[in-house]
């Protein structure tokens, strides 16, 4: 069964839920002889992954899809040897000599090796012309979660982009572009997404239940609308999740999936953390090999903020119905201070760009006060 964020995943520039200003410069970006290095930046669910992969079809023509190299930056944070696996990906390999953007691709120059696909046309209309004697583009590289680089990754991929041959291009893909540093860019077009319309997101799921030929209450397009929050991945995949588990006619069945997917997780965080097991780690078996993995309430933090793709505010609220929830047996003096010290995070995160360094934070305030009252012997 496919998804349906991939069925109904935009094929052309014009489907983008995106102002028309945006809409155009996504396009002329695309189409001009000398492509530019983008930065994409915009809040979670814009769209920015849909709109670098449509830059990448309409570039690199028909065969894309081998000739384009994608790095989770986010998978780098924290990971041990994170630099050596960052330089190994820009050289392809530990024991290349050359790099990824010096390498040029003959698909681009004989795009007749690639047969049209219906499914995926060109997003802009029409194929680049390349008759004109314009080099054309043969590789991208789309570094995801950009923002996540850190200093010196950065640094490294400025002085990669330095050396870049005439036929690559990077795309930087970002949620908070201020992280990015200036000498990024200045070598970079920013093309910043920003959240979709409420309205836009309702007609966009009533079309979708439409070619999907399936019936929903009219109040539910409104209800997910509104928790996605501008959120456009998070919409599409509340609908298709309450339609396959025949949900869709059920109003309350919103709220209640969201509760199930994420308040187990987020009561399970808080409970780890007031008893002391905030960072641990355990041995895992994985194929032949044995080797320590993250454990206790910051793996489940991560767990949130990347599996379930949340942003900090809504694990705020996520905790907040954790730590008021009957279930959690704790004295009421006790829960009076896990709720102020919650407060007092979320007064800290409007101020960050980066929530989850309140939230590990926070973690460790309530490992403090579980100690405080005997729950904790860490």
């Amino acid at each position: 069964m496919t998804l349906w964020l991939t069925a109904h995943a935009p094929r052309r520039f014009e489907d983008l839920l995106v102002p028309e200003q945006i809409r155009t410069a996504l396009i002329t970006a695309s189409m001009e002889g000398d492509p530019p290095h983008l930065l994409i930046s915009g809040p979670t669910g814009s769209g920015k992954t849909t709109a670098w992969k449509l830059v990448a079809r309409q570039v690199l023509g028909p065969g894309w899809k081998a000739t384009h190299h994608v790095l989770q930056a986010r998978d780098l944070a924290g990971s041990s040897g994170a630099m050596g696996k960052f330089e190994d990906f820009l050289k392809d390999g530990a024991n290349s000599s050359s790099s990824l953007a010096n390498r040029t691709s003959l698909d681009a120059f004989d795009r007749s090796l690639w047969a049209p696909n219906l499914d995926d046309p060109p997003p802009g209309g029409s194929e680049i012309d390349i008759e004109d004697g314009r080099i054309p583009i043969s590789r991208l590289i789309i570094i995801e979660d950009a923002d996540h680089l850190g200093m010196k990754r950065q640094a490294y991929l400025r002085r990669m982009m330095e050396k870049s041959g005439k036929t690559s291009r990077f795309i930087l893909v970002a949620r908070s572009p201020s992280r990015i540093i200036d000498a990024l860019r200045s070598r970079t077009r920013t093309i910043r997404l920003p959240s979709v319309p409420l309205e836009e997101i309702e007609k966009l799921l009533r079309t979708i239940a439409t070619k999907e030929n399936t019936i929903v209450s009219d109040g539910v397009f409104g209800d997910i609308a509104h928790i996605s929050n501008g959120d456009l991945r998070k919409a599409i995949f509340t609908l298709d999740l309450l339609v396959h588990r025949g949900l869709a006619q059920d109003r309350e069945a919103v709220v209640r999936l969201v509760n199930v997917v994420t308040l187990q997780a987020g009561r399970h965080m808080v409970e780890l953390a007031i008893r002391g097991r905030v960072n641990e780690w355990k041995m895992e078996k994985t194929g032949n090999r044995r080797q320590r993995t993250p454990a206790g309430a910051l793996r489940e933090l991560d767990r949130m903020l990347r599996e379930h793709a949340l942003e900090g505010s809504d694990i705020v609220n996520q905790v907040h119905m954790a730590v008021m929830n009957g279930r959690l047996s704790i004295p009421e003096k006790m829960r009076q201070e896990l709720l102020d010290v919650l407060a007092l995070t979320e007064v800290e995160m409007l101020e960050s760009q980066n929530p989850r360094i309140h939230l590990q934070d926070l973690l460790h305030r309530y490992g403090t006060i579980g100690r405080s009252y005997g729950l904790s012997v860490g």
